[in-house]
């Protein structure tokens, strides 16, 4: 299986949400998400990894705000209230859902 980010943005813009699922196997989830001014996620369930396309900005994670940019590969264990802030217009990440609901054990 071969997705591009070209493909998968491409398939995001043809829909109105800033999330398209693009993969599934097992307990893997692949989406490309793309928010516009504003990130309204709420924490999920299951553990999670954003891996940044494009864009700049701000990453706040359990209480701790980092800078991100492109290639960054940003943890959020289940359950964590997270979300990007501040970021560029152009920001786009692969974001990966996986392991059981609640997160797996450290």
């Amino acid at each position: 299986m071969r997705i591009t980010t070209t493909e998968a943005l491409n398939k995001l813009t043809a829909q109105e949400s800033p999330f398209k699922m693009l993969f599934t196997h097992g307990s893997l989830e692949v989406e490309i998400y793309k928010p516009e001014k504003v990130d309204l996620q709420q924490p999920h369930t299951r553990d999670e990894i954003y891996v940044v396309i494009s864009g700049t900005g701000e990453f706040l994670n359990n209480g701790v705000r980092t800078n991100f940019g492109p290639g960054d590969f940003l943890f959020v264990p289940a359950g964590v209230e997270h979300r990007f802030e501040n970021f560029t217009d152009d920001f786009s990440t692969w974001v990966f859902f996986y392991g059981p609901e609640g997160g797996e054990s450290p």
